[in-house]
């Protein structure tokens, strides 16, 4: 059977506060839409200099966590050299460092393989920048 690849570039507004947006609904809905029960990989990737994709636990505080702890590791204050926008938003430049714009991930039978409390999600700091693109691509 030949490999097949899909992708797709999904719009996610975050609005103006630092935010983690669960994304494990929209990728299941588009293996479903591509992936026809094939084993493959599904490439999750943001094309933008300040979010980055995380695999977490969300909806028990793990999601907030991540944000105090990237507030603590990047303050937004006058420290960064790259100092256009609101205070601090060269931490956000710094983000991608931490939280890498990209996951890869298996799909097994058509299906996500995540562990039980994992899911995929959009981390952006940035709060002049609301609307985001998330790029999914199959291979499989």
């Amino acid at each position: 059977m030949p490999a097949t690849f899909a992708t797709h570039l999904l719009s996610v507004t975050t609005g103006r506060t630092e935010t983690v947006a669960d994304l494990t609904e929209d990728c299941a809905q588009f293996l479903a839409r591509t992936a026809h029960g094939r084993d493959g990989l599904l490439n999750v990737f943001v094309p933008h200099a300040t979010a980055g994709i995380a695999i977490l636990e969300t909806g028990a505080g793990s999601d907030d966590d991540l944000l105090t702890a990237l507030q603590t590791l990047l303050p937004a204050d006058d420290r960064w050299r790259h100092r256009h926008g609101s205070p601090g938003h060269g931490r956000d430049h710094v983000l991608p460092a931490l939280v890498p714009p990209h996951a890869t991930l298996p799909v097994v039978g058509g299906r996500l393989e995540l562990g039980t409390w994992q899911s995929v999600c959009l981390v952006d700091t940035n709060v002049d920048n609301t609307d985001r693109q998330v790029r999914l691509s199959f291979l499989g």
